[in-house]
């Protein structure tokens, strides 16, 4: 009965976000309770869900601070170098900036924490994505699947769950996965570069061309003098062309056979078909800057270029003590920001202007947290939980022993979606491991299959990094999962193939 709720619960769960019948953050709450009443757990919901939000509190107030810190950082400008740097790099190609953004997220995933990758990622690329109309499921997605893989980092967390759960060193679990991560750093690319090569082929390769300074200035009178107006957003193909706008613009006055697009910030895009299926667009920066190399990330109001180095060695600081566990993460960003505002804007009230400025990032994630704990504790109080590791630990056919391994690596897919790592490395594995060592697989083979469905974990509405990715992304949490899924189950598959090529993880056990 009780497998069968818990089954039943998350299933409408997943149903009802994914169809978007309901919100995450009121799925969240209200479905567990539900089902608790149903399960004839009332009298016991209180404490339950009590405990779960106590276990997901740290979280919340990491990622409040989180979120704050970086929002003082990307208003002070920090992360202005980096992008640009990116626009000079990929020079408007949708195929380069979807690798860029692969390459970048493997990057800062490196410190081992998915919300501060997240953040900086975000921050730096967003901009692009938007600028350029690419689609922000895609961003979320590559950015995504390359946290996923280098999520077995020591220090990510879940191959340290898996090392203390089964009692081995923890580098006899992450040193040998180094070749299968190294393949599945370059499946996360390949994905990158279909998921590219199908945005150039939508919305061609961008010029970004600079204004000339009388051009500017001729766009900005036209730009005062029609308050403001948006520029309709039409195509034209093969018709006379409006021209007199975009001459003031100072770009390219489009004749037939060329696509004009209109932008909300000013700029004018131009698409001149160039032969075959590729195309060139020629886009105009904004009037407001001479130099498409004048975008900024953050309001130019709001940055201390001076500060830069300041802000850049306290960011640093910050990452290093982060990976060295100096302090907890929650404690580690709340004094982060702290001195961060301080340095950044020292007035009182421009203090208080950038925290409700970030307000907003701020609320609809840190709710989620807690509305997580909710699902969370009600998932464990009732042990549901344990409910679901039993029946599929009973459901394994005696024959499939020898192959334990290959269905640890195939188990980890699934499991580390509809529970939480914890659950999974502390109650499952062991009781996995255990049956396998009758086969000769030892626990640091267990351990390595064990972390293969990393990539599909950080798509489970338990974990709460995911909420900000979105959340800064701009995206739908389940049209995010709908995106994600097949690719993010393709990178597990491959990593799992590849340390069974590399013999890392045993083919098959010999009973003793």
């Amino acid at each position: 009965m009780l497998t069968v709720l818990a089954y039943s619960m998350v299933v409408v769960f997943m149903f009802l976000i994914m169809t978007k019948r309901l919100p995450a953050l009121v799925a969240l709450i209200l479905v567990p309770v539900l089902f608790g009443v149903i399960g004839g757990f009332a009298p016991e919901l209180g404490p339950m869900m009590l405990a779960g939000i106590k276990q997901l509190a740290p979280t919340g107030v990491m990622l409040m601070f989180a979120i704050l810190y970086f929002g003082i950082m990307i208003d002070a400008g920090l992360f202005d170098p980096v992008v640009k740097l990116i626009l000079k790099l990929v020079k408007g190609d949708p195929l380069k900036i979807v690798v860029g953004t692969a390459a970048l997220t493997m990057i800062v995933s490196l410190d081992g924490d998915g919300a501060t990758t997240y953040m900086i990622t975000v921050s730096a690329m967003l901009p692009l994505y938007q600028r350029l109309g690419m689609s922000r499921l895609v961003m979320a997605c590559v950015i995504m699947l390359a946290g996923g893989v280098f999520n077995i980092l020591p220090w990510g967390g879940p191959t340290a769950r898996a090392a203390s759960a089964l009692g081995v060193d923890v580098g006899h679990i992450f040193v040998p996965m180094i070749p299968a991560m190294i393949v599945g750093v370059c499946w996360v690319l390949f994905v990158a570069y279909v998921l590219g090569r199908k945005e150039r082929k939508r919305l061609g390769v961008v010029d970004l061309l600079p204004l000339k300074s009388k051009a500017a200035k001729a766009a900005k009178v036209a730009k005062e003098e029609q308050d403001a107006a948006p520029v309709p957003q039409k195509a034209y193909a093969g018709f006379e062309q409006p021209r007199q706008a975009n001459a003031a613009m100072g770009g390219y006055t489009p004749s037939n056979g060329d696509m004009q697009f209109g932008h909300s910030d000013g700029a004018r895009f131009v698409a001149r078909r160039s032969g075959g299926d590729r195309k060139v667009i020629h886009m105009n920066c904004p009037p407001e800057v001479e130099n498409c190399d004048d975008i900024k990330v953050g309001d130019p109001k709001t940055a201390r270029p001076k500060l830069i180095w300041v802000n850049f060695l306290l960011t640093l600081g910050l990452m290093v003590m982060l990976v060295l566990a100096v302090l907890p993460l929650p404690v580690l960003f709340m004094i982060a920001f702290a001195v961060a505002i301080m340095i950044n804007y020292p007035n009182m009230e421009e203090q208080k202007e950038r925290i409700a400025a970030h307000a907003g990032n701020v609320l609809p994630v840190v709710s989620l947290i807690f509305a997580a704990g909710i699902f969370v504790g009600i998932l464990q109080g009732t042990k549901m939980v344990d409910a679901i590791a039993a029946s599929v630990i009973y459901a394994i056919p005696e024959w499939m022993g020898p192959h334990l391994a290959i269905v640890t690596g195939l188990l980890s897919i699934p499991f580390t979606f509809f529970i939480s790592n914890d659950a999974f490395y502390f109650g499952i594995v062991p009781i996995l491991a255990k049956a396998a060592a009758v086969y000769g697989i030892t626990g640091a083979e267990i351990g390595r299959a064990s972390i293969i469905g990393q990539p599909v974990h950080l798509l489970s509405p338990l974990v709460a990094s995911t909420y900000l990715l979105v959340g800064m992304a701009k995206i739908e949490f389940g049209d995010h999962q709908r995106y994600t899924l097949l690719w993010a189950i393709s990178a597990s598959l491959v990593m799992l193939v590849a340390a069974l090529v590399c013999g890392v993880i045993p083919f098959m056990g010999v009973a003793s």
